[in-house]
């Protein structure tokens, strides 16, 4: 039984190249804008709220994005400037950013490990009620089953779609049967209860035209197709 007005504190853990992959979709493929992290929070909260009614009220308060970083020689200016406005979008969410240093030869060896460590720290250390995988990677299934183990639930959020160019994302089915809720971000424009906060999630391509930015390029990462399953 939870105090009369405990809040649930949620943590958010971004597999960074996932997400990077639905954002560029979602942006050139069906020209929605740009998938923006402080209104997923936002909503984060009110799926869960709908979902775990045993708290008084809903808080992301930690998130985290891993990602493997390339060496900046092979970098064009242009995805310099894309990593610059990223890592602001995370600041300002709050979003702590953990990379890895990443060779193009070995991919982005380790961070899904990263993350997992990340996760069960912050959830043994008793900071975090539900923890929010945004992922499609079935190497995360042994991470659900240590944090229930806990008493900790988890929400598989993911996205599930193709692109113009034929290279899918989605989410392993064996992460999909062990969360405690999912939820395909992707999907909820057809959802009556979730259409109207869909539209909310995103920066429009006028938002970047008036604060003199331009259009994000596609990132580099997104280019070699979905997260692993």
């Amino acid at each position: 039984m939870k105090p009369q007005g405990s809040i649930c504190r949620i943590g958010v853990f971004y597999d960074g190249s996932f997400f990077a992959y639905a954002q560029a979709y979602f942006y050139h493929d069906r020209k929605l804008g740009w998938l923006s992290f402080r209104p997923l929070h936002t909503f984060f909260e009110t799926f869960i709220s709908k979902k775990d009614q045993s708290f008084s009220s809903y808080k992301v308060v930690y998130a985290s994005w891993h990602q493997g970083m390339f060496p900046g020689r092979n970098a064009t200016d242009e995805q310099l400037r894309f990593d610059r406005r990223l890592y602001h979008d995370l600041m300002h969410a709050g979003v702590d950013p953990k990379y890895l240093p990443t060779s193009q030869q070995r991919r982005e060896k380790g961070t899904d490990v990263a993350l997992a460590v990340d996760a069960l720290q912050v959830g043994l250390d008793g900071k975090i009620d539900i923890a929010v995988l945004v992922t499609g990677d079935g190497d995360f299934v042994p991470l659900v089953r240590a944090l229930n183990k806990h008493g900790i639930r988890v929400v598989a959020a993911y996205f599930d779609f193709q692109d113009a160019r034929g290279k899918k994302s989605f989410i392993n089915e064996r992460l999909l049967k062990c969360c405690n809720y999912e939820v395909d971000i992707g999907k909820l424009d057809g959802d009556r209860e979730f259409a109207a906060t869909f539209k909310s999630l995103f920066r429009t391509p006028s938002d970047f035209r008036d604060s003199g930015e331009g259009q994000p390029p596609l990132p580099a990462d997104a280019e070699d197709g979905a997260a692993e399953a």
